[in-house]
């Protein structure tokens, strides 16, 4: 655990150590955001609550190119609890050039309906854009990780084990286009491979509304090939939200 908090406070540290000239906010700006909320209600014979909310923030800091993400999810079904989920992520890259960086990314998730209290990974390497178009970005990360989990009380009495820990390769795909001027599609795949091979797709095309407010729709999978017992090996999750750009 002191080697996870010790790689965790130099990842989140490093996107301030260096200055100088980019383009990751598009314009003269040097910092944008994404708000995004939806709910869902229903009552009567049927009595269920949901709640997506999310906060992504672009930051340049010179060459540095920073990103913080916050995500919480909500999920009651006839006064029972249902799904929650909280995440958080910072991540840097240092820009080498337009297309080649290194970046540095710590993330924190806590969802108990998985067995696992919470999960934290720290990871580092190489990135490369293969296009970097005004309307169109692919790129590609890959490098080395570390994870680790700790089990609720019920999966770790049932494993006679508290907590995992291992070393990961981590890989990412990110893909984001514009449809029209209006519009815009991004997919995201993000996995970690060391002891169970972990990942993570996102789906997803927003359209403008009026001015900074937009309607977007997500599909998310999320994919364990050695979950706990008595757990599914994905999970899936489709959101409506409003999403507001400043």
């Amino acid at each position: 655990m002191k080697k996870l908090l010790t790689a965790t406070a130099i990842l989140m540290a490093a996107p301030f150590a260096a200055h100088a000239g980019a383009d990751f906010v598009k314009g003269d700006r040097t910092f944008a955001a994404d708000a995004e909320l939806g709910a869902t209600v229903t009552t009567g014979n049927t009595e269920t609550t949901s709640l997506k909310g999310r906060l992504d923030m672009k930051h340049e800091l010179g060459n540095w190119e920073n990103q913080y993400l916050l995500e919480a999810l909500y999920k009651e079904d006839s006064g029972e609890e249902t799904g929650k989920r909280y995440y958080g992520l910072v991540q840097g890259n240092y820009k080498f050039s337009d297309v080649n960086y290194m970046f540095a990314n710590a993330n924190h998730e806590i969802d108990p309906f998985t067995g696992f209290d919470s999960k934290s990974t720290v990871s580092a390497g190489y990135g490369h854009k293969f296009v970097d178009t005004e309307k169109t970005t692919f790129a590609v990360e890959v490098g080395p990780g570390y994870q680790y989990k700790r089990l609720d009380d019920e999966s770790a009495a049932e494993a006679g084990y508290d907590t995992e820990d291992s070393w990961v390769a981590h890989g990412v795909m990110n893909f984001e286009t514009e449809i029209t001027d209006n519009s815009k599609f991004k997919q995201l795949f993000v996995a970690d491979y060391g002891e169970s091979l972990e990942g993570r797709s996102e789906t997803s095309i927003t359209a403008n509304i009026v001015g900074a407010l937009a309607m977007k729709f997500a599909v998310i999978v999320r994919y364990n090939s050695e979950p706990l017992d008595d757990k599914k090996s994905t999970d899936t999750e489709t959101n409506m939200t409003l999403l507001y750009s400043f």
